[in-house]
């Protein structure tokens, strides 16, 4: 039986991507990006159909983050609603992490300096082969579990 990994990308629009790695490197099925309702609905329905045993989160974990770009600049431009984003966004990492554990479900939180983030449309195409479109927070989510073998 494929073991089914899904990755997730906190936030707002949280990224969402499930692989089934049969042995041969997570291959992608799904890549989209959904609220944080959703996607935890997703988990749920896939737990079902394929055993919660038979399942890995591998959420990008933003309480890790120490570094923020340029966000002393954003934030001077746009105001105290940046550094509340990213507030939000660790925020939602906790969520997921509760959540998995509430459920039952195997998960592993990733540093976000452990995944290649904020790749473009034309580059995730040439490295995944996936086609269909895609926004900045699925390809992250994609990226999580993309050619990844499921050791669980």
């Amino acid at each position: 039986m494929s073991k089914i990994l899904i990755g997730v990308d906190t936030g707002v629009h949280t990224g969402f991507a499930v692989a089934f790695d049969q042995g041969n490197g997570g291959q992608l099925h799904e890549v989209e990006s959904l609220t944080i309702t959703l996607a935890m609905s997703k988990v749920l329905e896939l737990a079902k159909e394929y055993g919660k045993e038979n399942l890995m989160l591998f959420i990008e974990d933003a309480r890790l983050r120490t570094w923020f770009g340029n966000a002393d600049a954003r934030q001077a431009r746009s105001g105290a609603g940046v550094r509340e984003g990213i507030g939000s966004v660790k925020r939602d990492a906790q969520i997921w992490e509760q959540w998995c554990i509430e459920q039952g479900l195997k998960y592993k939180m990733i540093h976000p300096a452990a995944n290649k983030t904020k790749t473009d449309a034309k580059y995730f195409l040439k490295v995944t082969g996936w086609a269909e479109r895609t926004n900045e927070h699925a390809r992250d989510a994609a990226m999580l579990v993309f050619g990844r073998y499921a050791k669980f």
